[in-house]
Formats: structure tokens, sequence, C-alpha cells
């Protein structure tokens, strides 16, 4: 089954190379995902294949394992390196265990970078986060502002565990931005569902039994946001409590269709393979050194500045709503 599963990779990489119309003086990028034959690499390979047109003198290699597991990604680098790749830019199924491969990578002179799912710092160049913790914050208050008369009225958090330090991190920059620039908005409360569906359902009903008046609820959970908007469509609430936050398009489209969420975010994946692709070719090329504070073009996305990790912060999470979410909810 190993063996068949290599030569399954193996016979992706070639098919990959052949789709791309590889050419001897063009830059070899290799974009390698999580595992195949899933809907958000799949489109972020999309945004590859348009940086690459763009750019012009590119061919993409869009690889990864048969399954999300870092032996499976390793057994897919050790094969670029053969190949002599002069990029890779790869969504990490192991923050630590890629990095004595991709060490090996960079020693034979191919530029590493990571791209959504980090790798640990020692194993890349540079890192492309989808958003950043200010972003996000900003952007699930500013969804539920938005569908606020005069963004003025009551609103709730509902999150994953209490000790989810993302979630955190967001509800905190959600505070920050709710006193600098809506003061008028009123948080009532925050609750915890534990990234359970049963519970994260009980606990918006509870919200809305608290709180009579409360306009919206704010679930920076993909499971929560779901539990949320089925909760208010069983309350008889849509059109009175909104629910917004972060979730996944595939999942939030029926929320979307009965009203009861006017929108949500997250990180639209063809901007994001775009970017990365983008990234990779001009750190390969030596139009930047990759340090603190280098500020890298990522095409008709502008640009990003590393911070003292080389990491960075490609946009503001993508919103979805009535305009776009047929598009879509078949991708992810």
């Amino acid at each position: 089954m190993k063996k068949l599963a290599g030569l399954m990779m193996t016979a992706a990489m070639a098919t990959g190379l052949m789709a791309s119309g590889a050419q001897a003086d063009n830059m070899r990028i290799a974009l390698v995902v999580k595992a195949l034959g899933i809907g958000f690499f799949e489109a972020a390979n999309k945004g590859a294949q348009e940086a690459a047109k763009e750019l012009g003198d590119v061919d993409i290699i869009y690889t990864g394992p048969t399954d999300t597991t870092a032996e499976g990604q390793i057994e897919v680098i050790n094969s670029l390196i053969a190949q002599k790749v002069d990029a890779i830019a790869i969504s990490a199924n192991d923050t630590d265990a890629l990095v004595p491969t991709l060490q090996k990578a960079m020693k034979r002179g191919i530029t590493v970078i990571s791209w959504d799912s980090a790798v640990a710092p020692e194993g890349r160049m540079a890192h492309l986060n989808p958003s950043s913790n200010e972003l996000i914050g900003k952007m699930i208050i500013k969804l539920a502002a938005d569908n606020l008369p005069d963004q003025t009225g009551e609103v709730a958090v509902l999150s994953a565990t209490t000790t989810s330090t993302n979630q955190n991190i967001w509800i905190d920059e959600m505070k920050k931005a709710m006193k600098a620039d809506y003061p008028n908005i009123k948080l009532e409360a925050t609750v915890y569902g534990d990234d359970l569906a049963d519970k994260s359902y009980r606990e918006a009903q509870g919200l809305m039994q608290s709180y009579p008046d409360l306009d919206a609820i704010i679930a920076p959970t993909s499971v929560g946001i779901v539990a949320a908007a089925q909760a208010v469509v069983d309350a008889g609430k849509v059109g009175k409590v909104n629910v917004t936050g972060l979730g996944l398009p595939s999942e939030m489209a029926g929320a979307i269709e009965s009203g009861a969420s006017k929108s949500f975010a997250i990180w639209n994946p063809i901007d994001l393979g775009y970017s990365a692709t983008m990234m990779a070719y001009h750190i390969a090329k030596g139009d930047v050194k990759p340090q603190p504070e280098a500020e890298i073009p990522i095409g008709r996305m502008g640009s990003v500045t590393l911070d003292e990790t080389n990491s960075a912060a490609m946009a503001d999470p993508f919103v979805y709503d009535k305009s776009n979410i047929e598009q879509f909810k078949t991708i992810f």
C-alpha cells in the first residue's frame, strides 16, 4: 500500500508537470498541499495557476500526498528535491516533522516557504498566514455592525472552548475594535460551545432567551456559527438575530439562504494560492531577501511585510454573502 501511494504521488506530480506545459527556462514552483482531492486546495491551485500566467515564466507543480500525514508530505518533498525544483510552497501537515527534509531542500538551493499551515521557522524562509489576529477581530465585529441600524445594538459571542488560544485572541481583538470604532454596540455575553454542535446550539438558544433584544450572535468558530444559525431558525428569529463570524461556505450556504446569516468570513483559497506563489517567486528570484520588515509584492493582493518570525498576513478575511455563496459552496 505504501509503495502504491508513492506511485500515485509520483504520478500526480508528473501530471502536474505535463499540465503546466513546463519549459526548461521557466521557474518551477511546487505547491504542496496537505492532501490531494480537497476542494480548498484545488481552489488554491487555481490561484497559483493565475499567478503563474500573470508572471509568465513560472510552471506550477501542484502536488501532495494521498492523505494528510507528515510522512506523505516528506515523500513528496524528497521527490521534488530530486527533481531540482526552484521553490516549494507548502501547507504543512506537521509544524516540526517536515523541518529536516525542508532544510535539506534549502541546502540544495531550493526556496522554501509555507502558507496556510505553518512550518517551524527553521524549516522555511517565510510563511504566509491567510490573515492576522487583529484583522480577524476587526472583521467579525464589522460583519455584525454593518447589519445594525446606525451601528447600534446588542451582540453576544459564541466561542469554542474557554482555553482556545486563537479564539480568545480574536475575541480580545474584537473588543479593542469595539472600543475604538463601535462605542454604541454592547457585548452582552460570551459563551462557550466547546466546538460541539449540540452544546453550541443550546448556548445559542440560551443567549436568545437571556437577552430578548439581542441583535447578533458572533461565532468565530465554524462549528458554533452553523449551530447558532440553526438555533435562530428554530427560534423563529430570522431577521431579528443575525449570526455571523467565521465559517465555511459549504456549511453556511443554508444559513445565508434562510437569512439567519447576512454574511460571514473566512479566507479565500484562490487568493491564498495566488499570493503564496507570488511570495515564493520573488524570494526565489532574489527580488527580496526574506528577513524581518522585508516587503514582498504579491501581485493583485498588494504586498505583505514580514514580521520578526518572517511571517506575514495576506489580507482581511474574505466575506461571503448572497452575492458569492453559490460560487464558493462547492469549493470548500
